[in-house]
C-alpha cells in the first residue's frame, strides 16, 4: 500500500499517466479479489466496508423491485447491517421473514423453502456467522432461490460472506449466489474497504451517486491504497488458507478443551462441526460478559461480547439470544477469535487468566448467589 500514499498518488479516474498508473493498480486488485471467490473482474464493486456492501445489496435490489413484490427472507442471526436495513424496510411497508437458527445456529433449508412466497424478491442469509462461526447451507438455499426463479419469479439471493471469505473456499459459480459481500479487514487487509460481488445480469439501484466510478454502481474517488491492500490480502488469503486454518483450528480446539476441563457451568455456542476454524463462543453462567471482557482486557487479552458494529449496548447479543439462551446466559457469552499471530503460549496464558477472572466474578455475582439460594431451597424441600 505504501507507494500509493506517496509517489503513486494519482486519481484512478484521471486519464493522465499518474491516474492510469493508479487505475492499473485498482484493476489488479479487482482481479485478485475476484479470484478469491471465483468471480469475474467486472462483477466486483469496491465500497467502504461490509456495512455499505450489505446496504447496497438490500436497498439496491428492493428499490427497483417495483411490482415484483415487497417480501424479504433473512435469518435471526444476521449482522447488524442486515438487520438494520430490514428494520427500515419494514417501516416502508416491506414484509420481512426472519428464519430461526435453532440451538446450533444453522438455518434450515426447509424453512427457506416454506417461507418463499410469490412476492419474495430477495433472500439474504449470511455464509458464516461472525459471533459463533456457524456455516450456513448457502448452496442449498441458493438452489431454492434458483428454482423459484425458474418458475418465473424475479428473485435474488445475497449472502454476507465477510466472515467466511478467506477462511473457507468460496466460489460464487458453485454456490449459485447473485450477490456476495466480503471485506478487507477480515483477511488481514486494511479497514474501510470491502467489495460487493454482483452477478452479471443483476440490476440494483446505486446508493451513492454523482460519479462514474465502479461502472456507476458506487460513485466516489477510489481509495487506491486501501484497494491495493485488499487485493494483496485476498491473494495471500487464497495462498495461505489451508495453513492458516490448520493453525487456528489447533489453537481453538486446544483452548476449548482446556476451558471445558477447567471451568464449570459453561456452554459452547453454535454448531460443533459446521463452523469456522478460528472462532469460539462460550457462555459463562452467573456472570456478565462485559465484566469478564474488561478483566481480560486489563491482562492484555482482547475478546468481544458480540459484533463490533453493535458494541456499546448493554443488551445481550441478538445472535446468542436467537440460539434460545436465556437473557442471563446470553449476557455471559464471550467470543474468542484466533489468528495467525497467536501461539500455544497465548492459549495457555488466556486460560490461566480466564480461570482466575471467572472465579472472582462469580464470587461477586448476584446471579451466582441467586442460583446458590435456589439450589439450597431445592435441597431443603427434599
Amino acid at each position: 500500500m505504501l507507494p500509493y500514499f506517496g509517489e503513486n498518488f494519482g486519481n484512478a479516474s484521471s486519464v493522465h499517466g499518474y491516474g492510469q498508473q493508479a487505475r492499473a493498480a485498482v484493476d489488479r486488485a479487482r482481479r485478485q479479489v475476484a479470484s478469491l471467490i471465483g468471480a469475474k473482474q467486472n462483477e466486483i464493486v469496491f465500497v467502504s466496508g461490509g456495512t455499505e456492501a450489505n446496504n447496497l445489496a438490500l436497498r439496491g435490489v428492493t428499490e427497483i423491485a417495483g411490482s415484483s413484490g415487497k417480501h424479504i427472507i433473512t435469518s435471526a442471526i444476521e449482522h447488524p447491517s442486515i438487520r438494520g436495513v430490514c428494520d427500515v424496510l419494514e417501516k416502508h411497508d416491506w414484509q420481512v421473514t426472519r428464519l430461526p437458527a435453532y440451538r446450533n445456529g444453522i438455518v434450515r433449508t426447509d424453512d427457506v423453502r416454506s417461507a418463499l412466497r410469490d412476492d419474495t424478491v430477495l433472500v439474504s442469509v449470511m455464509m458464516a456467522n461472525n459471533e459463533i462461526g456457524s456455516i450456513q447451507p448457502i448452496g442449498e438455499i441458493a438452489a431454492e432461490v434458483r428454482a423459484a426463479r425458474g418458475r418465473g419469479q424475479k428473485i435474488w439471493f445475497h449472502t454476507d460472506a465477510v466472515q467466511a471469505a478467506g477462511r473457507v473456499r468460496v466460489n460464487v459459480e458453485d454456490l449459485g449466489v447473485d450477490l456476495l459481500t466480503l471485506s478487507g479487514h477480515k483477511l488481514y487487509g486494511p479497514k474501510g474497504i470491502a467489495a460487493l460481488y454482483i452477478r452479471r445480469g443483476v440490476r440494483l439501484a446505486p446508493q451513492i451517486v454523482g460519479g462514474h466510478q465502479e461502472r456507476e454502481r458506487r460513485a466516489g474517488t477510489e481509495n487506491v491504497a486501501a484497494i491495493v491492500g485488499f487485493g494483496t490480502a485476498a491473494k495471500l488469503a487464497a495462498e495461505e488458507m489451508a495453513s492458516r486454518n490448520a493453525h487456528d483450528l489447533a489453537l481453538r480446539d486446544a483452548f476449548e478443551q482446556r476451558v471445558s476441563e477447567s471451568i464449570d457451568d459453561i456452554d459452547l455456542n453454535g454448531d460443533r462441526e459446521s463452523r469456522l476454524p478460528h472462532l469460539s463462543n462460550i457462555s459463562f453462567r452467573f456472570i456478565e460478559g462485559e465484566g469478564l471482557l474488561i478483566n481480560l482486557d486489563l491482562k492484555g487479552i482482547a475478546v468481544s461480547t458480540g459484533s463490533a458494529c453493535s458494541s456499546g449496548t448493554l443488551e445481550p447479543s441478538p445472535v446468542i439470544r436467537a440460539l434460545g439462551l436465556s437473557r442471563e446466559d446470553a449476557r455471559g457469552a464471550i467470543r474468542f477469535s484466533f489468528g495467525k499471530g497467536n501461539t500455544v503460549e497465548d492459549v495457555d496464558y488466556t486460560v490461566e487468566v480466564l480461570i482466575d477472572a471467572v472465579g472472582r466474578l462469580r464470587e461477586l455475582s448476584p446471579l451466582n448467589k441467586k442460583a446458590h439460594r435456589e439450589l439450597q431451597s431445592v435441597k431443603s424441600s427434599r
